[in-house]
Parts: C-alpha cells; sequence; structure tokens
C-alpha cells in the first residue's frame, strides 16, 4: 500500500510540472487553461515572474486595497508596488509609492519593474523603471517621458537581441483612436528606449486595451481586453507590430463560475462573501511564467467597475506550446 501510494504521488508530481510533449486541449482545440480560482480581492494588475529559481507575484496595491486592508503607513495611501512568494504569500517591501499599472520582466539575475506616472490623476506621461537585484534596493530610472501621452499598462518581452515595451495610451486621439490602444517602444539595454512609429498599434478602431506582450519565433504576441458580451481576453500576432493576425480561437478567457472558485484558504468569510455575490462581466488583465514545465497565470475578474477580483490558473504545459497552440497550423 505504501508503495502504491509513492508511485500516485510521484506521477501527480510530474502532471503538476507540466511535463508533457503534447500541448493540452480543450474539446474545441483551444490551450486548456484551468481556473483555480480567487487568490485576494481587489486587487488587478499583477505579474507573475519566476526570479532565481523562484516564482514571485508582482503586484501593483491599488489605494482601494490600502484602506480595506487598514494599512496605516503614510507612504502607502496612494498605492505602491511589491512582489508576493507565490509559494509562502509572504509580501516583500513595497516601493514606488503613487505610481500606477505596474508590470515585471526578468532577466538574468535583475528584476525591471515598469510603472506609470499619475500626474494626471489616474495616468500620465512617464514610465519609470525600478531595478533590484534581491527585490528589497530598487534603482529607479525613467523609461519614457512622452508629452501628450496618458499611459496606463506596460510589458516588456524579449525579442532577439533587443527588449520591447508594450504600453496601453488613451491619449494623444491621434495614435490612440478608440481608447485603448497598444504602442511600442524598444530598447538594447533596458534603460535607454525609443518610441517606434505611429504606425505600430493595435488596434485605434475599437477598445482593445493591451495587456502582456510576449515574443517567439519571430512573431509578437499582445494579449488584450475585448469589450464583447463584456469583456474577454483574446490574443493577436504581428511580426511587424503594424499587421495583426487574431487568433482563430479566440477568446483566451471569458468571465465563467470557476472564477469564482476559493484558491487562497486564508480569503476571510466577509472576502467569501463578497466574491460569491459579486458581479461577474470580465476576465482580464491577463500575465503569465513559464515554470517546471508550465505556465502559471494571474487575472483578474469582476465588473471592471471597481469591484475587482485576482484569480489564478494553470496550464500544463511550456509558455512556447501556449502560444503556438493559439495559432494552429492551417491544413
Amino acid at each position: 500500500m505504501k508503495y502504491g501510494f509513492m508511485i500516485i504521488t510521484a506521477l501527480l508530481m510530474v502532471w503538476a510540472g507540466g511535463c508533457t510533449s503534447v500541448a493540452p486541449v480543450d474539446d474545441n482545440g483551444r490551450p486548456l487553461i484551468t481556473k483555480l480560482g480567487t487568490i485576494d480581492c481587489d486587487l488587478v494588475e499583477t505579474t507573475p515572474v519566476v526570479f532565481k529559481g523562484r516564482v514571485y507575484r508582482f503586484e501593483w496595491v491599488r489605494k482601494g486595497y490600502v484602506e480595506k486592508k487598514h494599512i496605516e503607513q503614510d507612504w502607502a495611501q496612494g498605492g505602491y508596488f511589491r512582489f508576493v512568494d507565490h509559494e509562502t504569500g509572504q509580501p516583500t517591501r513595497g516601493f514606488a509609492p503613487g505610481y500606477a499599472f505596474g508590470s515585471a520582466f526578468v532577466e538574468g539575475d535583475t528584476v525591471y519593474v515598469t510603472g506609470t506616472s499619475t500626474e494626471q490623476g489616474w495616468t500620465g506621461q512617464r514610465v519609470q523603471m525600478w531595478v533590484s537585484k534581491d527585490l528589497k534596493d530598487f534603482q529607479s530610472y525613467t523609461a519614457l517621458d512622452l508629452d501628450g501621452f496618458g499611459i496606463c499598462n506596460t510589458s516588456i518581452c524579449k525579442a532577439g537581441d533587443k527588449y520591447v515595451m508594450m504600453f496601453e495610451i488613451h491619449k494623444p486621439k491621434d495614435q490612440a483612436g478608440a481608447a485603448f490602444t497598444a504602442r511600442f517602444a524598444t530598447s538594447t539595454d533596458l534603460r535607454n528606449w525609443e518610441l517606434t512609429p505611429p504606425q505600430c498599434v493595435y488596434a485605434k478602431d475599437r477598445y482593445s486595451a493591451p495587456h502582456c506582450l510576449r515574443y517567439l519565433n519571430g512573431y509578437y504576441y499582445d494579449f488584450y481586453l475585448e469589450a464583447h458580451q463584456g469583456y474577454e481576453m483574446r490574443v493577436v500576432r504581428s511580426k511587424d507590430l503594424i499587421n495583426w493576425e487574431p487568433s482563430p480561437l479566440n477568446p483566451v478567457l471569458k468571465a465563467s463560475t470557476a472564477d469564482k472558485q476559493i484558491a487562497n484558504e486564508k480569503l476571510s468569510a466577509e472576502q467569501r462573501e463578497r466574491i460569491a455575490n459579486a458581479k461577474n462581466i470580465n476576465n482580464s488583465d491577463i500575465d503569465f511564467c513559464d515554470y517546471q514545465g508550465r505556465l502559471i497565470i494571474n487575472y483578474s475578474w469582476g465588473n471592471q467597475q471597481g469591484n475587482e477580483f485576482l484569480a489564478e490558473a494553470v496550464y500544463q504545459g511550456t509558455e512556447q506550446q501556449f502560444l503556438k497552440g493559439w495559432f494552429p497550423k492551417k491544413p
């Protein structure tokens, strides 16, 4: 009996590690995302990353979260950034007070965090960068400062010998069109950034709020929010950041009852009641990291009007399988 238990345990460990050569799909041939449920309330923009062999979740702690958690430090009242250890749930010391729409990117032994200034109220024209090798001490510098722009979310990927930053804009009108829209900048050192031509954009004709950028085999993948029967995550890809191809398998994520599962045993009775009674018309702000052969996915759900929740999901395959899976080869 003990031996059989050990075999079952070992098999479960292999499954949990996502060690598969066949890309998992659902009944419709779409990459199979398994929703695990809600892990916190009043958090939206997060980025799971692997840093020095451990998984962390970067979080933008909003002002409303600070108020509900009764966090009393003066510096925290306008919101701030932090990392949370995925295994232990322990947060790091907060940093970047007053900045918004944060995102994280890891290169080697260094983590890079981008965040938006808020001199316009809820957005700003400046993208600030914080850099650290230990998640304790951060150096900061300005990555972008664009007169006349209103910038929200950011995301960075590596594309060959350069880095590409996707940033969400709602102005100027001639470049944003219908808010919200993806614009792009490039860098060779993650410090000095050059804005791409204005035709490098997705998409000016409608609400298409960008959130997560990835690159694979010559293609850029933009995971964005589409206003469609509520709000749902979709993906498009491009070789030149100008001409875009939508996945024939969209949407990537949409609201479902699985969002309301409880994936964090530490959630209070009050939080669980909020989750159970919340209106859910939205799956947004997806981001993910590849860890031991599977993807750890974070996303937000709720009503898109301030009553929002943070959830986690998994894909039992690699990032490469996941990206390719949304664009199957044509027969």
